[in-house]
Order: C-alpha cells, then sequence, then structure tokens
C-alpha cells in the first residue's frame, strides 16, 4: 500500500493520518428523507454564532480562494486544500478554484501560527470575530449581500494550535465547507463534520447530501424556510428516484482525500 503513494502524499499522510477516524456509517438514519430535511435546515438556515434563524445563504458566483502560508510545510499545506476543495466543487457542481493573487480573491484562507492567530483574524474576518477566537481551535466567517448571496469570506487555521489537537485535517474539511452556506454546528446532525460530537474529519455522505441540497439549481439564496420546504422536499423526492440518496458512499468517496486515508 504504501508503495503506491508518492513523497507529498506520504508527508500528508504523516501531519494528518494520526487525526484521522473512519466514518461512521453503521448508522444510516441520514437515508431518511425527513432526517435529512431537518439536518439541513439545522447546518443552513442557523449559524454557530448566532442564536436567530437565518435564511438560505449560498454562492452564485464562483468561489475563488488564495492560500496565504504564513508557516512551513506550504506544498502539503496546498496539497490539502486543492484536494478537498476538488471534491466540493464537484459535489455541489459549482465552480471553486484556488487564486494565485489575493486580488482575485472571494475567499482568503490563511495558514497561520498560534502566536499570530488572533491579529489574522482581525486582518482578515473583523474585528467583531475575535470574540469566538478563545473557544476555537480555526476559525471562518463570511459575508452576504441583502439578497442572501455569498460575497466574500475567509478562513484562518493556526497550524500548530491544529495540529496539536489532532484537528489540522478537520480545520481544513471543516471551515471551507462552512463557507459554502452550511455555517452551523449542531449535535442533532451525525454523523458529521457539523457535530463536534462525531468522529468525522473528512466529508461524510450526510454532509454530502447537504451540500447537494443547498446547491441544487432550484434552492435559491435568500429563501425563508417556508419558502424552502417545499422545494427541499422535492429535491428530496428527486434524490430517492434518482439514486442520489443511494449513491452518497460512493459519491463520497470520489474525493482525493479518501483514498489517500484508506478508503
Amino acid at each position: 500500500m504504501w508503495k503506491s503513494i508518492n513523497p507529498l502524499n506520504h508527508c500528508i499522510l504523516c501531519l494528518v493520518l494520526f487525526t484521522f477516524s473512519s466514518p461512521s456509517l453503521s448508522e444510516y438514519r441520514w437515508l431518511d428523507p425527513a432526517y435529512l430535511e431537518e439536518a439541513f435546515y439545522e447546518v443552513a438556515l442557523k449559524n454557530e454564532y448566532d442564536t436567530g434563524g437565518q435564511n438560505v445563504r449560498k454562492w452564485r458566483e464562483p468561489v475563488k480562494i488564495y492560500l496565504e502560508h504564513k508557516v512551513p510545510d506550504e506544498d502539503i499545506h496546498t496539497e490539502l486544500a486543492q484536494m478537498h476543495v476538488k471534491h466540493l466543487s464537484y459535489l455541489t457542481n459549482h465552480p471553486i478554484e484556488i487564486v494565485p493573487t489575493p486580488e482575485e480573491a472571494n475567499v482568503i484562507w490563511v495558514y497561520t501560527r498560534l502566536s499570530e492567530w488572533e491579529e489574522d483574524i482581525e486582518r482578515v474576518l473583523g474585528r467583531p470575530s475575535l470574540q469566538h477566537s478563545k473557544r476555537a481551535i480555526c476559525i471562518a466567517n463570511f459575508e452576504t449581500a441583502p439578497d442572501g448571496q455569498m460575497i466574500k469570506g475567509g478562513v484562518i487555521i493556526p497550524v500548530d494550535q491544529a495540529r496539536s489537537k489532532g484537528k489540522l485535517l478537520g480545520c481544513v474539511v471543516e471551515e471551507i465547507t462552512q463557507l459554502l452556506g452550511l455555517p452551523n454546528d449542531s449535535e442533532k446532525v451525525y454523523p458529521s463534520i457539523f457535530n463536534d460530537e462525531s468522529p468525522e474529519d473528512l466529508l461524510s455522505p450526510l454532509d454530502g447530501l447537504l451540500l447537494k441540497i443547498l446547491y441544487h439549481p432550484s434552492l435559491e439564496p435568500g429563501m425563508s424556510k417556508d419558502e424552502a420546504q417545499p422545494i427541499v422536499r422535492a429535491i428530496l423526492s428527486e434524490f430517492q428516484q434518482n439514486g442520489t440518496l443511494e449513491g452518497a458512499i460512493r459519491e463520497i468517496r470520489k474525493g482525493e482525500l479518501y483514498p489517500l486515508m484508506g478508503f
């Protein structure tokens, strides 16, 4: 097995393998459309840092990410980001790419160190985001237009802190995924990267389905829960009929991080 892994991928394994736990697929309640519907509202229409209800938020413009490296292992960190971003674009059928300059980007992603973490949060995300820094391992935030379209975002990962907590891979996967419009963490959603009690560091099949619901063409940014509800139900009915639910595990494992981790 090890002979098939190139040197860069071997280095990635050295950095993140100890953080990885096999996805929990013993419970298949996420195949139930009623459960999927409630999970979507829980993750998409709420916010980790805001207890009020929200409308649908999603990108209409292509997502263009600039990676800012302030710590060593730039090649490895870039590879992790590229693998996950490619998978997100595949799952959502939405253009998401890494760009070479910050001027081209609408998302700034900073790999930093703990000693500079608060400075980078304030610079990229704004001073209000500092209130969350004490209880977070890594952090992301975004801005939306009045119509619910996402227009700007940022991700800050203090690599030394994330690695010390065994969460480097989890930070890479969760933070940029949340920036697509699934910002809430909830114990009601399982197995999922959006559940702090779940062992997932990679996207679960449930997470992949939530992304597919959000980026279905019929679901518009700015929709309230009442407006979204009949559309979400129609999407789930479509997913039942066209095999999307049945193929969720197969689809999620098409991401390049999965074979790297032994799937």
